[in-house]
């Protein structure tokens, strides 16, 4: 390669500057062809990490069912008062370390987390390929995708409820929700997913279905977190791009020094 195109590569000019859009779109899934039906008119709920225990809802969510520090490992408190978030769907004060999209479904794949419940490699459609070892779930951060009065937001799933552990027959299936509170709620969302749908109260309904990662359009939800898939993606680019340039600039000083030859 001449040194020409090697010093190019390596300093590659500047590309004209562009303006940055203020808007994320699409806010609608793409057309592919999914596997996964949605489940429709579904009752969602809002909850958020940190919430403490009350009559309504007797667990708190400092810890959540895959996580026992989950408040911690987030960075800190999910503050769901909108006054105390940010544009970008985040709470004020610190940048989650996890993605503030989440959701939780009611269903636990894991028994005294240790053991993987029987009924998993039965019900979950991608346990065959995802599975790993026994009490390592295969559910947790398995992204989904919520519409609502016409706009769709993207979530990964975090946590199990509202209230049910063990409902398979409608997370994976074509039953309504075993729970019969909050107006028989079938999903949690967060307080980030709350707002991307521009959902007011504290109940809504929606419509949700699992999606693999290739359905996942820009948005949001691909800009935060260590469990994030998309985080995980940039990283590796951005490593396999230095790993490029060093290699190119070790190739330069070697045909420098012998010469140009």
């Amino acid at each position: 390669m001449a040194i020409a195109a090697i010093a190019w590569i390596v300093h590659p000019p500047e590309a004209p500057a562009q303006s940055t859009p203020h808007t994320y779109a699409p806010s609608r899934a793409r057309s592919v062809t999914s596997t996964h039906p949605w489940r429709r008119n579904i009752t969602a709920s809002v909850f958020w990490i940190g919430e403490k225990a009350t009559a309504a809802n007797p667990r708190h969510n400092r810890a959540s069912s895959w996580d026992t520090q989950w408040m911690r490992s987030y960075g800190g408190f999910d503050d769901p008062d909108r006054a105390n978030r940010t544009a970008d769907y985040c709470p004020k004060g610190f940048t989650p370390k996890l993605n503030p999209f989440y959701i939780a479904l009611p269903y636990n794949d894991r028994i005294n987390w240790e053991k993987t419940k029987s009924s998993a490699r039965r019900v979950i459609p991608w346990f065959k390929h995802a599975f790993e070892r026994p009490g390592k779930s295969v559910c947790h951060g398995r992204w989904v995708a919520i519409h609502h009065a016409g706009r769709t937001c993207f979530a990964q799933w975090s946590d199990v409820g509202p209230f049910e552990t063990d409902d398979w027959s409608y997370v994976f299936g074509s039953s309504r929700p075993k729970n019969t509170s909050n107006k028989a709620a079938g999903i949690d969302l967060s307080p980030a997913v709350r707002d991307y749908l521009k959902i007011k109260g504290g109940l809504a309904s929606v419509d949700w279905r699992f999606v693999e990662l290739r359905e996942i359009p820009y948005g949001p939800w691909r800009k935060y977190g260590t469990n994030n898939h998309f985080i995980h993606k940039a990283r590796h680019l951005d490593r396999a791009k230095r790993e490029e340039i060093q290699r190119l600039k070790a190739a330069r000083d070697q045909w420098l020094k012998s010469g140009g030859h």
